[in-house]
């Protein structure tokens, strides 16, 4: 399949803007009002690297675990031959890369762009992929709502966070809601007679097909879990790198918070935001001075980021990829247009083939 280049319209370069806008402000407040650069200079200074190792070590296990629920979401979707955990571990990296380093949620095209590149070329395969990505996502929400359930049991919620969270925890249940009623089981008949509108929402269902089984289901929503109990024991690492000692709750504030502050990427990462929302509770609850918890934001943050930019560059080079390709993913329209046009070239081509041998 080509993926043709597009250029990038007003709206993005708008909305590029806007989001430098955002980025600058928050960052001017947090070095007008914020720690001083040496307060955090001097936390960094204390930082224990054997923690930091260690962190890093079971955000990679939380990539590894997210990429088997995928992967077991695919499988459910599409019909033999599944790709190979090694394909889905590289997508769902590069994925990560992109969802790093590029606004928006790009990553989220880009895993499925990767994947589709190795998979073999049937009608609709990307509309399929697109739809599995929702159901993965789809499936945070029961970790999510566990995590909660901890948060709200043995810690300090923010009152500012708690509007937040019943926001995230309601669009969730609808989301989840309208996947399950969405979803159908993978059915290639009868697609070659509509058209492309209703194939690619077709197909996009059969990607939700997972919802329908029971047991691909549970084992999806169980590698989800295991994902996000390294992660939470990732922050509670880096928190003792940081020589913050505060109890495992206090890490479960942490995490749930960071992932309210970057529910929507106005910028990369949302620097800055993630910063305040992780240093705000921990003063508060845990006795934990600002410019520490401003410092331990940054340093949490760049631990998480070297796992997904690091081995996503990796797999970014085994595919032949670069940053200027993520940028311009299609649209399961898109590709379905692509796709379309290729297997009317090849027919084509196949047809002048058969005449010339009818001729000679």
């Amino acid at each position: 399949m080509r993926i043709r280049r597009l250029s990038l319209p007003r709206s993005n370069a708008i909305r590029v803007a806007v989001s430098l806008v955002f980025m600058a402000g928050v960052l001017a407040l947090l070095w007008w009002r914020g720690p001083s650069l040496t307060s955090i200079g001097d936390a960094f200074a204390q930082v224990r690297w054997s923690w930091v190792v260690i962190a890093i070590a079971l955000n990679l296990l939380s990539v590894v675990m997210r990429a088997l629920a995928w992967r077991t979401v695919i499988n459910q979707a599409m019909p033999p031959p599944h790709p190979s955990f090694l394909l889905v571990f590289s997508a769902f990296s590069v994925g990560l890369f992109a969802n790093a380093v590029l606004p928006g949620r790009i990553g989220e095209l880009a895993r499925v762009a990767v994947l589709t590149r190795k998979l073999p070329r049937r009608r609709g395969t990307w509309a399929t992929l697109v739809g599995t990505v929702f159901a993965h996502r789809v499936f945070d929400l029961v970790p999510v709502v566990l995590l909660i359930l901890y948060v709200v049991r043995t810690a300090k919620i923010p009152a500012w966070a708690i509007t937040s969270l019943l926001v995230f925890v309601g669009v969730g249940a609808a989301l989840f809601t309208f996947a399950f009623a969405s979803a159908r089981r993978p059915n290639t008949r009868g697609l070659d007679g509509i058209g492309a509108a209703r194939r690619l929402l077709t197909m996009a269902r059969q990607g939700l097909g997972v919802m329908r089984s029971p047991v691909g289901a549970t084992v999806a929503i169980l590698f989800q879990i295991a994902g996000w109990v390294c992660q939470l024991l990732a922050v509670y690492t880096a928190m003792r790198a940081f020589d913050i000692h505060a109890p495992l709750p206090a890490a479960a504030v942490v995490l749930l918070l960071m992932n309210v502050a970057t529910v929507f990427p106005l910028w990369p990462g949302n620097v800055g935001l993630v910063q305040v929302a992780i240093a705000t509770p921990l003063k508060a609850s845990y006795g934990v001075r600002y410019a520490h918890g401003v410092a331990f934001g940054f340093g949490l943050q760049a631990i998480e980021a070297s796992v997904g930019i690091g081995v996503g560059l990796l797999f970014l080079a085994r595919e032949g990829l670069s940053l200027a390709m993520l940028r311009v993913m299609p649209s399961a329209a898109q590709a379905e247009m692509n796709e379309e046009t290729e297997g009317e070239e090849e027919a084509q081509a196949d047809g002048r083939t058969e005449r010339a041998r009818v001729s000679g």
